[in-house]
């Protein structure tokens, strides 16, 4: 099959990785995968942000902002338009983003099925968080291409809810959740050259920490064991500093460690060393990737006992779960995963095991989506008949 990916991703972040995983496991299964996309990304370290994308939204009043986020649908129907004629594909798959109905109007003008995967309801999201000037057009764009989409790929069931509520109809509304590539994570025995890895239990934490992450009250507990109990940040954040501090105040400095801006090819290591992983919070609709590479590292894991995380883990199964709204029910589960080694090693064997079960890898990811094309491409075939 030859599949035409479009998407308008400017930043090399975790979104990206979906991108390049998909597209790997697709050409991986004998597909051809054309890419239509902005070449910012494409030419980027990973970790790096929009560049001028991200300077353009800074500087420019929002209204304008949104017209020329708008404008560039024109610019990438014409992009998609040529890319059609050009490599003639079978269909068209396009990683859904505010503003852009592009795949869609390609998808009527060339009669290609169209799968929309969706990630997140972008429109809520920015409202929520940013504002939006253009509110109705904004709002009409994200129903517009949820529903005109032969069928959209949410990550979660509860983002799906989000299309369900704007009429989008349940047979054209299939739950994917983001996956694992066994590759980048089948080495339980490599280890990061700047860290030690000695009899502590180490909790660890993936990702860009924040204030509201409550690592602070985790630092502060791990100075309380009377057994020997670190805790490892794999990433950066603006509360860095803070809790390194805190550490040093607390004379347990040699208990935290915070790696910085680490890069894609070093995280298996850095999971290794890893005893407990941490979860702290979590957007409500989201699929977190980093919470896949624990259970696939067989991670005994903390996590939010909200709607989308009980989607995957389940307490007490293949994770201790956790109510958002109590930081103590936080820490306890944390401390009773630290004096408890047996329940550790339950609870990652069950994780790992869940991904497995479920399929949760990029290549069973990348036979549902060629499945549902499939069967897209038969009913064309049989209403043209």
């Amino acid at each position: 099959m030859k599949i035409l990916y479009h998407h308008r991703i400017a930043s090399k972040d975790g979104q990206y990785v979906h991108v390049e995983e998909i597209i790997s496991a697709l050409k991986r299964q004998g597909h051809e995968v054309v890419l239509v996309a902005p070449q910012v990304a494409e030419n980027s370290e990973f970790g790096s942000d929009g560049g001028f994308v991200d300077t353009l939204k800074a500087k420019l009043p929002k209204v304008l902002y949104e017209l020329a986020e708008f404008s560039y649908a024109f610019y990438a129907f014409c992009k998609l338009s040529m890319a059609i004629i050009k490599h003639k594909p079978d269909v068209i798959y396009e990683r859904y983003n505010l503003f852009l109905p592009a795949g869609v109007w390609a998808k009527k003008c060339f009669k290609l099925p169209f799968l929309l995967e969706v990630n997140a309801p972008i429109f809520e999201e920015r409202q929520k968080y940013d504002g939006i000037a253009l509110s109705s057009l904004a709002k009409w764009s994200q129903a517009y291409c949820w529903k005109q989409a032969d069928a959209i790929l949410p990550v979660t069931d509860v983002l799906a809810d989000y299309a369900r509520a704007i009429g989008v109809s349940e047979n054209r509304i299939q739950v994917i959740a983001n996956g694992i590539n066994y590759a980048r994570f089948s080495d339980d025995n490599i280890q990061p050259t700047s860290y030690y890895k000695d009899n502590a239990i180490v909790v660890g934490f993936v990702g860009f920490v924040r204030e509201w992450h409550g690592l602070d009250k985790v630092v502060e507990l791990i100075g309380q064991f009377n057994f020997d109990v670190k805790l490892l940040i794999v990433g950066d954040g603006p509360v860095k500093q803070d809790l390194i501090a805190q550490a040093e105040r607390l004379s347990i400095a040699d208990k935290l460690h915070v790696t910085g801006v680490v890069e894609r090819e070093e995280m298996q290591a850095w999971l290794n060393v890893i005893d407990i992983a941490l979860q702290p919070d979590v957007t409500a609709y989201a699929s977190p990737l980093k919470m896949l590479e624990y259970m696939a590292k067989g991670k005994a894991i903390v996590a939010p006992d909200t709607a989308n995380i009980k989607e995957l883990l389940t307490h007490n199964d293949n994770a201790l779960l956790f109510d958002v709204n109590n930081q103590d029910d936080f820490l306890q589960q944390i401390t009773l995963l630290c004096e408890n080694n047996q329940l550790r090693q339950s609870l990652g064997q069950e994780a790992k095991q869940s991904v497995a079960e479920r399929g949760l890898t990029w290549d069973a990811n990348a036979s549902r989506i060629v499945d549902h094309f499939t069967r897209l491409l038969k009913q064309a075939s049989a209403s043209d008949n």
